[in-house]
């Protein structure tokens, strides 16, 4: 079978199945919301790139928190590394390209293009000290004093030089390849986010001096451990490291045999990476896709980085050649690239780490003391099940429910919607297993979730190989949206079985990730899903759901609604409140909606993980709105959204962010829950991370980010994941009595 890009009755133009049209296909662009001229001042937004900024800041104050297990420390200093890199090569490389476009258009916050750019890289390369600074001076001392050394060569004594000698010939030397920079041969290509050695080598006949450029293998381990493999991972055993780049620059005479070695520097390039796929002019989803991957190798440059001490000339050829402005030259201290520190991360180091966490099954899944793995249809018929990832297992719910789905003779067919997962899937290989034992099988395979678009085009074709109907999403649109429906025969009737998600079906990511799920047999979701997979993978235009509240069509306008109606309810003398917990508060209508509703008395609460475009606290406009911000051992990445409703909360969980993308350009699902004690277990969890005894980063009017985590008397605030930690440990505790 062929798979086929899916129509749209979601808000834009349906086209055959086969293939776009070549008709341009009509996706609905962002409108402001409705508030008249003079409501609202123009300044009631902050700048969404600067607060991204401020988001990795918070990474960093981690980073720099010596109370923080110290291996920990380290881990945030390399995810601090990976942000960066992603924000240049998507915010930074899409700015850019709007202005060369002349499509850029002035902030949310009123600043100019270029105004914008000036400053982000500004905030940026200032960041970038910092963190070099954090690792130099605080956290590499602290390590030496737990025997955990980044060693250059001349710290090596001979015997261990011989060693890294030896391994360089066998392992390293081979797959090198040096690259000459002279009239026969041009300045070669430099790959996105590559570490490379600049090297000035001289004739020592003519006394000529030449350049070339070395690309430092990203295949092989960024850090090398000079004492093994398994060194550091005792208390008072010596763990020695050495980059890799250290190790080649020590023997580039082996790669330039007669020349003599001038000088060698490293660096490193950022590319744009922001996929452009044209998909109304490309005759399925699939090609547009690997044509555009195989461009994004070669987008222009956005961030060249430098160690501090490289000569002027190398810079001066490295700005020139790669074509980059002044301000995108970024000189760092060595090492660059700390993303190879989570090879020290990762050290098998208990006291240095984190406590062990395991995640326990949910109480709904565990009502014995049995190692069997619970029915997962009869539990679900019993009453719907509220998952809280990681504290709830992934493996013994969701990973569970589609396995048991695939073995069960009763079902009939699965629908399943796949944005990421791991290499190793137990998800992908239930489906496989379904598919081969004969039932019917849907996935739909969202093959440009960025980053990941390569993989998910792998294992759409395994999928399709083992008879699975694929399907790569709707044109125009991202499928963002966690659904799996499972269709089982129970005597006369078909029974649906269904889970709705805030985070990937990724049983890695589920072990650091903190999301929620549900799993429901209620009817009224199971309708619900049925018409939404019929929109992703046919024709299904005018569906109207009962629990679920659909992007791009009724979400943005539905969560309105809802506000609308709790500033009805202030008015009219009631009680009112809306929290909100997402990873983005971008989109300007959510926002002025809120702003809206603190005018009118409305209490609103917004936790909020990365960027937030709202301004809370400003007199007349956003007095009665709060912000938080929780970062910690887990990624929190659960969407919810809370209504007072005069005293009958409402809540609903799901997929979508309060951004542009999320609410027009993608398919999202936010589901409302019905159990009474699963709502009131989400508006308690929501106030613990209000709380003032909770330890969180406050911001302010001004777009300032605050952290609070002690009391007046310097005593701890109450960390709310390890406070989830215990929790689950004690509720199963009260399961086994």
């Amino acid at each position: 079978m062929d798979p086929q890009p899916a129509t749209s009755s979601l808000g834009i133009t349906d086209v055959p199945a086969a293939r776009a049209t070549q008709d341009r296909i009509e996706v609905p662009d962002f409108a402001p919301s409705p508030i008249p001229d003079g409501d609202f001042a123009d300044d009631r937004f902050l700048d969404r790139e600067l607060s991204w900024l401020h988001f990795n800041a918070r990474v960093l104050e981690l980073a720099e928190d010596e109370e923080l297990a110290l291996l920990e420390r380290v881990h945030f200093l390399s995810i601090f590394s990976s942000n960066l890199d992603e924000f240049f090569m998507v915010r930074v490389a899409g700015l850019k390209r709007r202005i060369a476009t002349g499509l850029a258009v002035p902030s949310a916050a009123g600043m100019s293009p270029i105004d914008q750019l000036e400053m982000l890289l500004a905030d940026a390369h200032a960041l970038q000290l910092r963190h070099a600074k954090v690792f130099s001076e605080k956290v590499r001392p602290q390590l030496q004093k737990e025997q955990i050394l980044l060693v250059g060569w001349e710290d090596l004594d001979e015997r261990a030089r011989e060693e890294q000698r030896r391994w360089f010939i066998d392992q390293v030397f081979p797959i090198l390849t040096p690259l000459a920079v002279d009239p026969a041969h041009p300045f070669p290509y430099i790959s996105g986010l590559s570490l490379n050695l600049a090297v000035v080598v001289r004739n020592p006949v003519s006394g000529k001096e030449l350049f070339a450029r070395l690309k430092v293998p990203d295949m092989m381990p960024r850090l090398i451990s000079v004492d093994g493999p398994r060194a550091g991972n005792s208390a008072g055993r010596v763990a020695r490291f050495i980059t890799l780049e250290n190790v080649i620059a020590e023997h580039l005479d082996y790669l330039f045999p007669g020349m003599e070695v001038v000088e060698h520097h490293s660096f490193r390039v950022t590319r744009n990476e922001d996929l452009e796929v044209e998909e109304d002019d490309a005759e399925n989803l699939l090609q547009a896709l690997e044509k555009e991957l195989l461009r994004r190798r070669f987008g222009p440059p956005v961030r060249l980085e430098v160690v501090d001490d490289i000569s002027a000339n190398i810079r001066a050829l490295l700005v020139r050649e790669l074509g980059v402005e002044e301000d995108e030259v970024f000189a760092l201290p060595a090492p660059l690239d700390l993303r190879g520190l989570s090879v020290i991360a990762n050290i098998d180091r208990s006291d240095l780490h984190y406590p062990k966490h395991l995640a326990h099954t949910s109480r709904h899944l565990n009502e014995s003391e049995t190692s069997k793995a619970a029915n997962m249809f009869a539990a679900m018929r019993r009453r719907d099940i509220l998952l809280h990832h990681p504290y709830d297992s992934f493996s013994t719910s969701v990973q569970a429910f589609l396995e048991q789905a695939a073995a069960d003779p009763k079902v009939m067919a699965i629908k399943q919607t796949l944005y990421r997962t791991s290499g190793d899937s137990p998800i992908v290989d239930a489906l496989i297993d379904a598919a081969e034992a004969g039932k019917q099988v849907l996935a739909l395979v969202e093959i440009k979730a960025r980053f990941d678009e390569q993989a998910n085009i792998s294992w759409a074709r395994k999928l399709e190989q083992a008879g699975v109907h694929v399907v790569y999403g709707i044109v125009g649109l991202k499928t963002h949206s966690k659904l799996s429906l499972v269709i089982r025969r129970e005597g006369e009737r078909l029974r649906r079985y269904c889970h709705i998600g805030t985070g990937n079906y990724h049983p890695r990511t589920a072990r650091y990730y903190e999301d929620l799920g549900l799993l429901t047999s209620d009817d009224a979701v199971g309708e619900d899903l049925s018409r939404l997979f019929n929109q992703l993978s046919g024709y299904a235009p005018r569906s109207t759901f009962k629990r679920l509240l659909v992007a791009p069509r009724s979400l943005r306008s539905g969560l309105i609604d809802k506000i609308e109606a709790e500033i009805a309810n202030r008015k009219a003398g009631l009680e009112a409140r809306v929290v909100i917990k997402v990873n983005s508060m971008v989109d300007e209508a959510i926002i002025d909606a809120l702003y809206r509703a603190s005018q009118a008395g409305v209490r609103v609460d917004v936790i909020v993980r990365g960027i937030c475009a709202l301004r809370p606290g400003v007199p007349g406009l956003s007095e009665n709105i709060s912000v938080r911000s929780v970062l910690g051992r887990f990624l929190e990445h659960s969407r919810v959204f809370m209504f007072h409703n005069a005293g009958s909360p409402v809540v609903f969980i799901g997929s979508a962010d309060m951004m542009h993308r999320n609410l027009d350009r993608r398919v999202e699902a936010l589901v409302s829950l019905s159990s009474r004690e699963d709502t009131a277990e989400l508006v308690a969890l929501l106030d613990r991370y209000m709380d003032p005894g909770t330890a969180s980063w406050h911001l302010d009017s001004e777009g300032d980010w605050t952290r609070h985590h002690k009391d007046a008397d310097g005593l701890p605030l109450i960390d709310i994941q390890s406070w989830l930690i215990e929790s689950r440990t004690r509720q199963r505790t009260v399961v086994r009595r």
